[in-house]
């Protein structure tokens, strides 16, 4: 006898419908074929076991298992319940007419238990895509897939449940999830703020306009000036997730299998910290069956590299192309998956390998020729790609207990949605651009115009400090920020002027 169940396979954040055809005739012996891999191929000793718990027989007879398509590979444990009802329907155990209207995924213990898996978001989503009527998979994943519309989920604990399920003995509810209750109570809740930073206020200006515009941004300044309290705090005031990116940024993380068990929505901008001794491979993404790596996962948040030029130079460089794509190709002998990469990138660093270059207490033992090289080791194409460069000062502890409370993040993020609210209206016309940094040279050209004097200011910067065409757009793209939050409909000299101060390490004092 033949029966069909389905599963899905997933390739970088989406997932392609698997098609588990199984055969039953006269005969001895199993064959699984449709390359899958050694966790796939190792299923059958799961199930049997499985099995032997819900006091069912293995066929007695010969079991041909087909993975359709077969010339896509099939990965992991998850096929494990597909495979198992399967076999029973074929075996006459379990009512077929049930099966195609669901897809079934889950990983069996031996005792016919279901573990967790991941990418169940993409799943599901394809699942509703094809029409499919439900979606059965382990309890633990049954909230992910529940936030999808017009899908009926059903989490089950073990294998007799969906058996049970299938030949009508057993009624489940589909699980529900009201994904707008959920994405409201949840998307604005933060657990630190701006209003713990005490003094810095140049800088919670830069970090402003850096979230108002989508802009990277560099911290530069001896240790304990408050770089990483301040890149920690950025999330805070940028703008919240909307429900599309939730969903996108969600679906990432559950293919990474970064979810907690019982899980929603990502409803928090992602917040990112690898240490510097991390892979070209762990940041990018990559592998054997390519995973998103950091700056994936970093996507539609901030991604900070805490003592950026303590990170391998390789690892640095292999940034450039998303940090302008702002996403990722994978690129493999069978195939080629991209990864959305579209975050924002904070880095922070001391002045100099002692910490205390232009340090307004302590000394520098460090000499000019020792400064240079250590700056030297981040390129000068990826400080182009860098907005903002920032010089972080030291707080004294007379200004720190004299200071009041500072703004909140709250009161921040308000401007920057106002700013953000007038970069969405302009960019309208231009699907999947949102912010000012992720404009194109062209569009720039055509929305943005400079009056004289502030082509003087921007002229007599690029002649002092020998920018850069890039330098050059990106001082452009910040000064049109700077507007933005105060409302101005054009860029004025005050404007670039404050943009060309965002320019430290551009400045000859660096590296003397």
């Amino acid at each position: 006898m033949l029966v069909k169940t389905f599963a899905s396979a997933v390739y970088g954040i989406s997932a392609t419908t698997i098609r588990v055809e199984v055969h039953i005739s006269d005969g001895v012996g199993y064959s699984l074929v449709g390359l899958p891999d050694n966790a796939v191929k190792e299923s059958q000793q799961r199930i049997i076991s499985s099995f032997t718990e819900i006091r069912m027989k293995w066929p007695g007879k010969k079991v041909v298992i087909n993975l359709a398509p077969a010339d896509i590979r099939k990965e992991g444990a998850a096929f494990d319940l597909p495979l198992a009802i399967g076999i029973l329907a074929a075996h006459g155990k379990v009512k077929q007419e049930q099966l195609k209207k669901f897809v079934i995924m889950g990983e069996l213990s031996l005792d016919g238990g279901l573990q967790p898996i991941k990418g169940v978001l993409p799943i599901a989503l394809q699942a509703q895509k094809e029409g499919f009527k439900g979606i059965i998979l382990p309890h633990f994943n049954a909230n992910e897939a529940g936030v999808v519309d017009g899908l009926d989920t059903y989490g089950v604990s073990n294998l007799k449940e969906v058996v049970d399920f299938l030949n009508g003995k057993l009624h489940l509810n589909p699980v529900m999830v009201d994904i707008q209750t959920t994405f409201i109570n949840q998307v604005s809740k933060a657990d630190i703020d701006f209003n713990d930073v005490k003094g810095q206020e140049n800088v919670k200006r830069a970090m402003e306009v850096a979230a108002a515009g989508g802009h990277n941004i560099l911290l530069i300044g001896s240790p304990g000036a408050g770089k990483t309290m301040l890149a920690q705090r950025l999330p805070g005031i940028i703008p919240p997730l909307s429900l599309t990116e939730s969903l996108e940024t969600t679906k990432i993380h559950s293919v990474a299998g970064r979810l907690g068990v019982n899980s929603t929505l990502i409803t928090r901008r992602p917040f990112r910290s690898p240490h510097h001794t991390i892979s070209d491979v762990a940041l990018v993404g990559g592998g054997g069956f390519p995973m998103p790596g950091e700056i994936s996962l970093a996507h539609n948040g901030v991604l900070f590299l805490d003592e950026l030029p303590e990170f391998k130079r390789t690892v640095l460089e292999v940034m450039r192309q998303p940090l302008g794509d702002r996403k990722i190709n994978i690129s493999r002998a069978r195939y080629s998956i991209d990864f959305p990469a579209n975050f924002m990138l904070v880095a922070s660093m001391n002045p100099c390998p002692c910490g205390f270059y232009n340090h307004p207490e302590k000394n520098c033992v460090c000499g000019n020729g020792i400064i240079q090289k250590y700056l030297n080791k981040i390129s000068g194409p990826l400080l182009d790609r860098i907005d903002l460069h920032i010089e972080v000062v030291p707080v004294s502890f007379e200004k720190i207990s004299a200071l009041p409370l500072a703004e909140s993040s709250a009161t921040i993020r308000q401007r920057v949605i106002k700013a953000r609210k007038l970069q969405e209206e302009r960019f309208k016309p231009y699907p999947g651009i949102h912010c000012n940094a992720q404009m194109k040279p062209k569009m720039q050209r055509s929305l943005i115009e400079l009056d004289n004097p502030s082509r003087s200011i921007l002229r007599t910067a690029m002649e002092k400090l020998g920018l850069s065409a890039r330098a050059y757009d990106r001082i452009v793209k910040v000064s049109r920020t700077i507007a933005d939050l105060e409302g101005a409909a054009r860029i004025e000299a005050h404007h670039v002027a404050e943009a060309v101060n965002y320019r430290s390490l551009d400045r000859d004092i660096w590296g003397g």
